[in-house]
């Protein structure tokens, strides 16, 4: 795959999501506000790409700081870190990121660093987190791997691939292990309106690895399963609650409603980091509103007529009961959840600490 961001020459490379699959093109940022207009404005998307994302912005911004002393860099790195939580709000990585960054920052401050020893350590932590990313979902795929079966349709909605992380993917981290394995695996990719990540992004990555790939639009869900042409259905997520409520794309709700009517497995495959054991269920993960342009056009065309009024949640929350099992880099959680997510949290921790 083709990288998704990366730290070079002091800037923050990423591939413009908005312009695939008709070109390539590369957008170079070269401060933290770039970084975090590049969020804003879904060049770059997917929630644990965010966090990268975030991470670079803020070591890049910091890095070009002319503060002379620690106030007065401490001060400008709050001031960098409140503007890149504004960027999108669902995605819990976002903020997973910049509290992860706050925290070096704090605990090399504490122990007397320089504002240069800062700005390397800072640069340093958001390369570590690109590089735990890509880690960490290779692992997920590993677990993942086990739940499909040796030949499967699946069904996957938005993009939960290489272009949503650091690389490999997430949901799509799951089809690729599988496929790697040796499993046939052929996928069913819901074109996801508005923003069409999964007939743009997704059968784009698909494609380039050579896995059987399928675009249907996002109404022809209910009548591919009920003709039994989907075995499993695998997702990401933006932001999973203590109870296992999940938060992903606009649509996934629906999704998981038919699976489990149909009787079809609904996977989430997701890393510690979107999982946010703060908030309790999903009534309480906020729900992002996009431009009405999204809806309006498609592309430079308009599709709706003026004067109809728009509504553009860019997000739905699936209620645990309708999610088969979550698959994350420290392995499998089933329901209860309030229990085995906090159990893998946890664990993560405990390894973390020694």
């Amino acid at each position: 795959m083709l990288p998704t961001i990366e730290w070079k020459d002091d800037t923050v490379v990423m591939i413009d999501q908005r312009k695939l699959p008709a070109s390539e093109v590369y957008v170079t940022c070269k401060t933290s506000k770039e970084v975090a207009k590049a969020i804003k404005t879904m060049v770059i998307r997917g929630a644990p790409a965010i966090g990268v994302a975030a991470a670079m912005g803020l070591a890049l911004g910091m890095k070009r700081s002319s503060a002379s002393g620690t106030k007065q860099f401490a001060t400008e790195f709050q001031r960098l870190c409140d503007e890149m939580a504004a960027t999108r709000p669902t995605a819990v990585n976002l903020f997973w990121a910049i509290e992860r960054m706050k925290r070096v920052f704090a605990r090399h401050v504490q122990a007397g660093a320089s504002v240069d020893e800062l700005k390397r350590l800072l640069e340093e932590e958001s390369r570590h987190i690109h590089d735990e990313d890509v880690a960490s979902c290779r692992a997920m795929g590993a677990y993942g791997a086990s739940l499909v079966p040796a030949d499967a349709r699946i069904l996957t909605h938005c993009n939960a691939g290489a272009l949503a992380t650091a690389g490999y993917g997430t949901a799509l981290g799951v089809i690729r292990a599988a496929a790697e394995g040796g499993k046939k695996v052929a996928v069913f990719a819901d074109e996801t309106r508005p923003f069409l990540q999964g007939a743009r992004l997704t059968a784009w990555e698909l494609v380039k690895d050579g896995i059987d790939t399928t675009v249907i639009t996002d109404n022809m869900t209910a009548s591919m399963m009920r003709q039994a042409n989907i075995d499993l259905v695998v997702v990401g997520a933006d932001r999973i609650a203590a109870n296992g409520d999940v938060a992903n794309k606009i649509g996934t709700y629906g999704v998981a409603v038919l699976a489990k009517e149909h009787g079809i497995p609904f996977y989430v495959a997701a890393p510690l980091s979107t999982i946010d054991l703060n908030t309790p269920d999903g009534s309480g993960i906020p729900i992002e509103e996009r431009s009405d342009r999204e809806v309006t056009h498609v592309g430079s065309y308009r599709v709706t007529p003026e004067g109809a009024r728009i509504r553009n949640p860019a997000f739905d929350v699936t209620p645990a009961k309708y999610v088969t099992a979550i698959v994350t880099e420290q392995g499998i959680a089933r329901a209860p959840y309030e229990e085995s997510l906090a159990a893998l949290v946890r664990g993560a921790s405990e390894v973390a600490s020694r």
